[in-house]
């Protein structure tokens, strides 16, 4: 019988009423077994990325669980994004406590249906349990890209140039609107910010134009300093980002303005999930090309160097002093 109240449905009766209509993909058989089958087309390699979201860490209680879900697999579709993947399914472990009813999991579900239809992608399988503790959600995406092509951290070089998409530090933004710490005057800017934080937009159609034509890539999920600094590292370079270059949106300069002090806030903060990539000076007109043709803007932040780390520089090549690169885990 199926639960059409509020009530939480039981471990199979969950499965079999709201996952089992996801499990599109022929290699998922309905997820009426224990494992799936995930194969990538003739000539590609199978990637694999994995995020977890924690109520009170990474979503607010009260967000509406459609928002939620989807934040959680788009979350993981930019990391796939940025290494120029095609996105073909995903797995899902739900840690419910007892306030999470049948309502809020109906919900969530269609809310993964809804991505599921806009990204081409299945569910493949996954687990469920019970928690005292906070709503947490794990999610490990798969997707495809041709066999040794997939753009990694670790391939930057001096000279190369540094760019990103969009615009950056509206995530950040629009948590501090829901956090009531400020926002702005304006409800419809308000609500870009907001929907910035709650609604990720994985650049994938920019990440699979950008194989052939990106050194190295990363998504910025902890902040484009911080990121950059993994690519730096992994790279063994020196990424320069200058300040000046760094996107901003009309509604965070709205928010925040325009000083020095709101680009370093902007670099540093987490949850914008565009996309930080190094190319080299003569694959520059390439890139504009793929971001035009992606619909996705994409600016020149930087360069690469001989040396080592990230640093943040004002007009004239001066070290801007910057206390946290971004979102600590730890």
């Amino acid at each position: 019988m199926t639960n059409s109240g509020s009530e939480r449905p039981g471990e199979f009766e969950l499965i079999a009423e709201l996952f089992a209509p996801l499990a599109t993909g022929a290699g998922a058989f309905g997820l009426r077994d224990d494992a799936a089958i995930a194969t990538p087309p003739a000539g590609h390699d199978l990637v694999v990325t994995a995020d977890a979201l924690v109520e009170g860490v990474h979503f607010f209680a009260s967000d509406p669980p459609e928002l939620i879900a989807r934040k959680a697999l788009r979350v993981n579709l930019s990391d796939l994004a940025a290494k120029g993947c095609i996105p073909s399914g995903y797995l899902l472990t739900l840690s419910l406590p007892s306030h999470i009813d049948g309502l809020w999991l109906r919900a969530f579900a269609n809310g993964l249906a809804q991505d599921q239809g806009s990204f081409g992608i299945s569910l493949l399988g996954g687990d469920t349990t019970a928690t005292p503790g906070p709503l947490t959600i794990a999610v490990t995406a798969f997707g495809h890209v041709p066999e040794g092509k997939m753009l990694r951290r670790a391939d930057a070089r001096a000279g190369d140039l540094v760019f990103v998409s969009g615009t950056l530090g509206d995530a950040g933004g629009g948590l501090a609107c829901l956090k009531e710490e400020a926002g702005p005057s304006n409800a419809a800017d308000r609500a870009y910010l907001v929907d910035r934080f709650q609604l990720p937009q994985p650049r994938i159609a920019l990440g699979q134009a950008l194989v052939g034509l990106a050194s190295a890539s990363i998504d910025v999920s902890d902040g484009l300093v911080a990121d950059l600094g993994h690519i730096a590292e992994s790279s063994s370079v020196r990424v320069q980002i200058e300040a000046a270059r760094v996107p901003l949106s009309p509604p965070l300069k709205a928010l925040w303005g325009t000083s020095q002090d709101t680009i370093v806030r902007a670099a540093t903060a987490g949850d914008d999930y565009e996309i930080a990539f190094t190319a080299p000076p003569e694959n520059r007109g390439f890139v504009r090309g793929a971001a035009v043709g992606s619909g996705v803007p994409v600016t020149e932040v930087g360069r690469c160097e001989a040396e080592e780390g990230v640093i943040l520089v004002d007009e004239k090549e001066r070290e801007i002093p910057v206390s946290r690169s971004g979102y600590v885990h730890f």
